[in-house]
């Protein structure tokens, strides 16, 4: 019998994070808060730009973007925030949308899955993600559910389970 795998990933759907801007673009031009300081957001690629007339301001963009990312599914461990920081008469905050798993990340997960988990089971880690073998398909719904269970600095994805 052929050994059973899947892939842990970390990816951020870019479609879902368009519609998160775009909501929290929306609710910006709309909210009474906002009107007249200057409250805006940008998105090009994997950068996020939040700006507004003072640091308050700046941070409440910062949530209206946060509770959308929360609403359409993505995690905010995905999200990498800098602090606000004067830009002119603007104060800003810059955010990267993180994809893929790092390779310090990478041999953390590993490193939980060797010492934790069925000792049958096989991490490779290939590139930005892990692959994840056994012979025993309960062995792996175990890793799944050990990892569920673990506070991890990034958010992930199970696929290609075969």
């Amino acid at each position: 019998m052929a050994d059973s795998s899947f892939d842990i990933v970390s990816k951020v759907d870019p479609m879902e994070l368009d519609n998160a801007v775009n909501q929290a673009e929306r609710e910006l031009t709309t909210r009474f808060d906002f009107k007249g300081v200057g409250a805006s957001l940008e998105k090009k690629g994997d950068k996020l730009t939040m700006a507004a007339s003072s640091e308050e301001r700046v941070k409440a963009v910062l949530d209206v973007l946060e509770s959308k990312l929360i609403k359409r599914g993505i995690s905010l461990k995905s999200l990498d925030c800098g602090k606000p920081f004067a830009s002119g008469k603007e104060y800003r905050i810059e955010a990267t949308v993180k994809n893929g798993i790092s390779s310090d990340n990478a041999k953390i997960v590993s490193k939980i899955i060797r010492e934790e988990g069925p000792k049958s089971v096989k991490a490779q880690i290939q590139g930005d993600e892990l692959r994840v073998s056994s012979k025993s398909r309960d062995d792996l719904q175990a890793i799944i559910a050990l990892l569920k269970g673990k506070d991890l600095e990034v958010d992930l994805q199970f696929v290609n389970f075969r």
